[in-house]
């Protein structure tokens, strides 16, 4: 079979199972291949190697069953940058990207760039490596209660050459942070999805680490504990950004005005227009 009829009769077999059918079976098979999505359109008409249609025979087998694409090809992509995925780590979601816009905004705007910055809960770390990587001068510092998020991280940050540029600290939220001083800016993704609504297989969210996903019953357990430790982190005039779901994003912000009465708090859409972030400025 020639690489377009096997990626027509793969696109077939994953529409029951994905929107993204034909993406899905580029990115497996170029990833097989060793290859750009490109490469199929200019070679579609060569047969396909059956040692490689045996392996992306298995990758389709997989994302059959719901694994996501990331953790099958083993990388994932954020803010123009390829990153290391795997059962340990959520897999990256594209409206996490405003919230590394929305702090690299704010540390310019308040001349900061060469200030303090924390990503709590990094996982992955694809919010601290991308503040390091956007301004290098930058002092940023990562936390995880999970070891093996934090191991992920630090190989993402080896790989995008920002490995001495940013500070792992394993803990609990901000609780190892308080020791470096205060924050001109604080990203934090935390768990936000509550505990009766995370999806069950095939779903490819049920293949994702509970531990960080689970934010309890109303999906705000975890910045219940994390918002009254923002006053005493962030400098004046810092900012923290805060990502929650479209059902519980309102209550987040009322959670932090209640904690906070000075404090400025919006709430901002993603890029389906639904709410989904906090941003709380510190007074000046």
């Amino acid at each position: 079979m020639t690489i377009s009829a096997v990626l027509r009769e793969a696109t077939a077999r994953l529409a029951s199972v994905s929107d993204s059918a034909a993406m899905d079976a580029e990115l497996m098979l170029a990833h097989i291949v060793d290859c750009d999505r490109v490469y199929f359109l200019v070679h579609g008409d060569e047969p396909l190697e059956e040692t490689i249609r045996q392996r992306f025979h298995d990758a389709l087998v997989e994302r059959e069953r719901g694994r996501p694409v990331p953790y099958i090809i083993g990388t994932a992509g954020f803010f123009g940058r390829t990153f290391e995925v795997d059962g340990r780590v959520l897999v990256p979601r594209p409206e996490t990207e405003l919230l590394v816009e929305a702090a690299i905004a704010h540390l310019r705007r308040i001349e900061r760039v060469l200030g303090f910055a924390a990503d709590i809960g990094t996982g992955s770390g694809i919010i601290a490596i991308s503040l390091a990587c956007e301004l290098p001068s930058l002092n940023v510092f990562a936390t995880d209660i999970s070891r093996d998020a934090l191991s992920v991280a630090r190989k993402n940050a080896a790989r995008n050459d920002v490995f001495q540029h940013i500070s792992f600290v394993h803990g609990d939220l901000g609780e190892p942070l308080f020791r470096f001083g205060r924050y001109d800016a604080i990203v934090a993704n935390l768990p936000y999805v509550p505990t009766d609504e995370i999806a069950l297989a095939p779903n490819p969210v049920s293949h994702e680490p509970r531990l960080a996903l689970d934010g309890g019953g109303a999906g705000l357990d975890l910045y219940a504990r994390l918002v009254p430790t923002l006053e005493a982190l962030l400098a004046p005039g810092g900012a923290a950004f805060l990502e929650a779901a479209p059902v519980n994003v309102v209550d987040l912000a009322l959670l932090v005005r209640e904690n906070w009465p000075n404090a400025t708090v919006e709430v901002k859409a993603d890029y389906s227009s639904l709410p989904r972030f906090v941003t709380v400025i510190a007074p000046g």
